[in-house]
């Protein structure tokens, strides 16, 4: 007899509670893509790209990419934070289901948080048209939100997505809030400065009853051809050397505060710690179970 394959299985809810926070990461989808050069390490040969890989034990011309959305439930309202592939990639956009599948509702969201406008974190806004998050204001960064408007700062590789800001964004502008580094979007979750992977790109420092998080969303791309080596550059970066400083400037703030950090592109839950290591670069070291005290 034949068994049939069944495909392979992820886990794509993660739940824990930081202090009076509930914090949920929700698993939007994954993709299997050639590389990791010439998309990391833009600026070194390939076989230095290729030895890092070997050295970690992955694979030298293949890499996964996953896409993680957050949720807070702050005890009185549920924000969450980028909206995944949505609309633009089916196959990667299941962001609905897995809301109510992590037991909230759609229309239970208050406030729509966008780190930055890039295709993998506005696309899930194309469900507002179909009715969904009908109760929810948007929060993005100020300058994220002019540079796309204008077009200031966004480079020739960004045409298509300048295009379809405003397509998506543009129409929900009435619904929008803008917010700056150092302001809150609500007591205890506060915008930090992480431009450079996109004009106003934004990471948020999040606290609760003396306990603390960092959502770093695109500051690294990779938790090892990009987190190992914060001085290669990488494609998704729209300025190449803005995005090494704020990424060099974070990873160090994390590394000697011990903050855990969620990264939107780090191995699903996407949760861990940053660690120096012994090159100029840093190392992640997975979440276990110290979130779940």
């Amino acid at each position: 007899m034949t068994v049939k394959k069944t495909g392979n299985i992820y886990p794509n809810i993660f739940r824990f509670n930081l202090g009076n926070f509930e914090i949920t990461t929700i698993l939007d989808g994954l993709v299997q893509r050639d590389g990791p050069y010439p998309i990391f390490g833009q600026n070194k040969d390939e076989e230095d790209v290729h030895k890092l890989c070997k050295q970690n034990f992955l694979p030298e011309k293949k890499f996964e990419h996953g896409f993680t959305p957050l949720i807070i439930n702050t005890g009185n309202e549920i924000i969450l934070f980028d909206t995944g592939n949505g609309k633009l990639n089916e196959e990667n956009g299941k962001l609905i289901d897995l809301i109510e599948y992590s037991g909230y509702r759609h229309e239970d969201i208050s406030k729509i948080v966008i780190t930055h406008c890039h295709p993998d974190h506005i696309g899930g806004l194309m469900y507002i048209e179909d009715g969904y998050f009908k109760n929810a204001s948007i929060i993005i960064g100020e300058v994220e939100y002019e540079s796309w408007k204008t077009g200031k700062n966004i480079p020739d590789q960004r045409k298509a997505n300048k295009e379809l800001f405003e397509k998506i964004c543009m129409p929900l502008s009435d619904r929008m809030e803008f917010i700056r580094p150092d302001q809150d979007v609500v007591t205890g979750i506060t915008a930090v400065n992480g431009f450079g992977h996109s004009p106003g790109h934004m990471c948020y420092s999040i606290e609760s009853d003396n306990k603390s998080l960092f959502f770093a969303a695109d500051i690294t791309n990779h938790f090892v051809v990009s987190m190992q080596v914060p001085d290669w550059h990488v494609m998704f970066d729209d300025n190449k050397e803005m995005a090494v400083e704020s990424r060099k400037r974070i990873l160090s703030m994390l590394a000697s505060s011990k903050i855990p950090m969620i990264g939107y592109h780090m191995p699903f839950p996407a949760i861990g710690f940053v660690e120096k290591n012994s090159s100029p670069g840093y190392n992640w070291v997975p979440v276990s179970y110290q979130l779940s005290f």
